[in-house]
């Protein structure tokens, strides 16, 4: 009888002007299991080339660098059969905004780095890089493609459609490109208040929220304690706070809150759909778009208990059918209005 054979180790390509930050990512991800560091590159120039001569699985890649940056490889990536998946190293303050534009791009995910200069503090990001470097070898990436809005166009018409007087959207991986799709496809008019609950790292959800507000009809604004939700405006959960919803009279109000801390991701999903559930109950609309884990699954139950509809994105437009996958597989087992699909 033949042994099973395991997986062969990603192959990972490090691109960073900086030759100590290549030291270091190269030993973090070197020392990690399941992956193989075949090369490093200094710039974006040089990592064309080490793209088509050793074929890596995943870049890491920094943004800011001289001849091509991070932002024109990701373009160049986009015209290539079988591209690499990348996973964008980055500083917030310096280059959030272009951090997010290269998630627009194509980019599955964002590893902060602790500091942008030449220190030992480079090693604090090891264990979220190897993680985030992993689902990336697992992901469907979207380079600059045009893919359909279908969660988005079933939440317009559902919306429109009903009783709605909320949507909420849970997002990870994949986020900001489906959170542009699913905006983009929102009328200037829609009827209800939309709340949106992105896992990044914190110190980049600003330029996200302006991001989306320039490209959406919708008004997008980071979420801040006290704000009220209004037909016609997107709120954005703040990286590292929770975001719950509450009525009171007539108004409705964002709250941010860092309880509870046992969560696993600040916001969490579910402390979003769960104040959802109880304050609008059968009036709300949950999403849940692409995303690696099962954050959203708890609230999405609690949605449809209180009658509320979940929708759920589509495999073939998802980065990473993670989320969406395991609140559509609990559908059958929900009773009651509206489906999980």
């Amino acid at each position: 009888m033949t042994a099973p054979t395991s997986a062969p180790p990603l192959r990972v390509l490090v691109v960073d002007d900086s030759a100590f930050a290549r030291k270091v990512l190269r030993k973090v991800l070197s020392d990690a299991e399941g992956l193989e560091v075949v090369g490093t590159a200094r710039d974006g120039l040089d990592a064309l080339e080490r793209v088509a001569e050793l074929k890596p699985d995943v870049i890491t890649l920094d943004l800011v660098m001289p001849a091509l940056d991070g932002l024109g490889l990701l373009r160049a990536l986009a015209g290539m059969p079988d591209a690499p998946r990348v996973v964008v190293v980055s500083s917030t303050g310096t280059d959030s905004e272009l951090a997010v534009a290269a998630l627009e791009a194509g980019a599955v995910d964002l590893v902060h780095k602790p500091t942008a200069l030449a220190t030992e503090r480079l090693y604090e990001l090891g264990a979220e890089l190897v993680a985030k470097v992993r689902v990336a070898g697992r992901a469907v990436p979207h380079y600059g493609q045009e893919v359909t809005g279908e969660a988005g166009v079933r939440a317009a018409r559902t919306g429109a459609a009903s009783s709605t007087k909320l949507l909420a959207v849970g997002t990870s991986t994949g986020g900001p490109q489906a959170l542009t799709r699913l905006l983009s496809v929102l009328p200037g008019d829609f009827p209800a208040p939309v709340a949106l609950a992105l896992h990044i790292p914190a110190g980049y959800t600003e330029a996200v929220a302006k991001r989306l507000n320039a490209l959406s009809a919708l008004e997008v604004l980071e979420a801040s304690d006290g704000l009220e939700l209004v037909p016609g405006r997107a709120v954005l959960a703040r990286a590292g706070m929770h975001l719950k919803l509450e009525r009171h009279g007539a108004l409705d109000l964002v709250r941010l809150d860092r309880q509870p801390l046992s969560t696993p991701h600040h916001p969490s999903v579910d402390v979003l759909f769960e104040s959802v559930a109880a304050g609008w109950g059968k009036d709300a609309v949950a999403l849940v778009l692409t995303g690696m884990g099962e954050d959203g699954l708890v609230g999405a139950r609690a949605v449809r208990a209180a009658g509320g509809v979940v929708l759920t994105e589509a495999e073939s437009s998802c980065v990473v059918y993670g989320m969406p996958r395991v609140v559509k597989e609990a559908g059958p087992s929900w009773a009651a209005r509206g489906a999980a699909g």
